[in-house]
C-alpha cells in the first residue's frame, strides 16, 4: 500500500468519525433545505447528504464571500474526471478515488454557488449537466484502458458507461416532454460514491482477498452497470406511463 493510499484511508476514516459529531451537534436542527427538495434514495439518504453539507459549510461560505464563479467548479469537475481516468490507466486507484470524490464535491458546489449568488440560468444548467457527462466518460474510459487486456472486463465498463448516460438521457428527455422524474437507485451521486469508495479500498482489499489489483473496482463497476441500466429502464417505464396518462387525460 502506497503512502497516497494510506493518506486516502486516513482521510476516509476521519470523515466517518465526523459523522457521530454531526449527529450530536445537529441532532434537532432542521436539515439542509436544498437536500430536502431532492428525492431520497436507498443508497444515499438525506442524513448522509445533510452531513456532507454540514462538513463543507465553512468552505462553501468562503467561496460565496469571495464570489467564486460556479463555472470554475463545472470546469474543475471535468478536470477531476479526466485526471481520475489517467490515474486509473496507471492503476493508481486510490488517487483516482479521491479525484472522483473531488469532482463530485465540485458538482455539489457549482449549483449551490449559483443559487447563493442568484446566477441560476438555463445556460448554467445546461453546462452543469453536460460537463458532468464529460467527467464521467473520461473516468470510465480510464478504467476501460486499465482492463484493456480482458474484453469482458471492458464490456462491464462499457455497460456501466452506457447505463450512466441512459440514466441522464431518460431524465433529460422526460423533462423535455414536460415530465420530471428522478426515481431509481443509481443516480449520479450513487455512482460517484460507489466508484470512489471502491477505488479507495482497492489497495487494501485486493491483497486481503488474494485477488488481482482492480478486482474490487471491477465488481463495483458491474454493480453500477446493473443498477444504472435498471434505473434507466425504470425511468423509461415511469415516464412513458406518465406521458400516456397525460395524453389520455386530454
Amino acid at each position: 500500500m502506497t503512502l497516497a493510499d494510506r493518506v486516502a484511508l486516513a482521510l476516509a476514516g476521519l470523515a466517518v468519525l465526523s459523522m457521530p459529531v454531526y449527529a450530536l451537534v445537529r441532532a434537532r436542527a432542521p436539515g439542509d433545505p436544498d437536500i430536502a427538495r431532492r428525492p431520497a434514495t436507498v443508497l444515499l439518504g438525506r442524513w448522509v447528504r445533510d452531513w456532507l453539507m454540514w462538513a463543507i459549510a465553512p468552505f462553501e461560505r468562503t467561496l460565496i464571500a469571495l464570489r467564486v464563479s460556479p463555472l470554475a467548479f463545472n470546469v474543475l469537475g471535468v478536470v477531476c474526471g479526466a485526471a481520475a481516468g489517467f490515474a486509473y490507466v496507471r492503476g493508481a486507484f486510490g488517487t483516482g478515488g479521491w479525484l472522483i470524490l473531488l469532482g463530485g464535491l465540485a458538482d455539489v458546489l457549482d449549483g449551490r454557488l449559483a443559487r447563493a449568488q442568484n446566477v441560476v440560468s438555463p445556460a448554467g444548467a445546461f453546462l452543469d449537466s453536460t460537463l458532468d457527462r464529460f467527467a464521467e466518460v473520461f473516468a470510465l474510459a480510464g478504467l476501460a484502458a486499465f482492463y484493456a487486456a480482458s474484453p469482458w472486463r471492458v464490456l462491464v465498463v462499457a455497460l456501466a458507461l452506457g447505463g450512466s448516460l441512459l440514466v441522464s438521457y431518460t431524465r433529460a428527455r422526460g423533462e423535455g416532454l414536460g415530465i420530471s422524474y428522478q426515481g431509481g437507485v443509481m443516480a449520479r451521486a450513487e455512482r460517484l460514491v460507489l466508484l470512489a469508495v471502491a477505488s479507495l479500498l482497492e489497495a487494501w482489499a485486493s491483497p486481503v482477498l488474494g485477488v488481482p489489483t482492480g478486482t474490487l473496482v471491477l465488481w463495483t463497476v458491474a454493480a453500477i452497470a446493473a443498477g444504472s441500466l435498471g434505473t434507466a429502464l425504470h425511468r423509461t417505464v415511469a415516464i412513458a406511463r406518465a406521458l400516456a396518462r397525460r395524453e389520455a387525460g386530454r
